[in-house]
């Protein structure tokens, strides 16, 4: 499967290795609290919310996870 950050955070989460790309650029996203109030959304529409951005996740950033996703191929 191809990952994007057009990727659903529930298809990120059950491959490991798109796992570990979300957890190097956003610590502790996997363990979030609330992670399952939007496991069927994609990555990009998560990063509209304003707790994204609080949390850091900026358009570079998203670009980054989106680039390291495309490379797990």
């Amino acid at each position: 499967m191809a990952f994007s950050m057009n990727s659903t955070i529930k298809d990120l989460l059950a491959d490991e290795r798109a796992k570990a790309v979300v957890e190097k650029h956003i610590p502790g996203a996997s363990r979030h609290p609330n992670i399952y109030d939007v496991y069927y959304e994609t990555l990009k529409s998560v990063s509209y919310y304003p707790e994204a951005a609080a949390a850091g996740l900026t358009r570079e950033k998203l670009a980054a996870i989106d680039a390291d996703l495309r490379a797990l191929g």
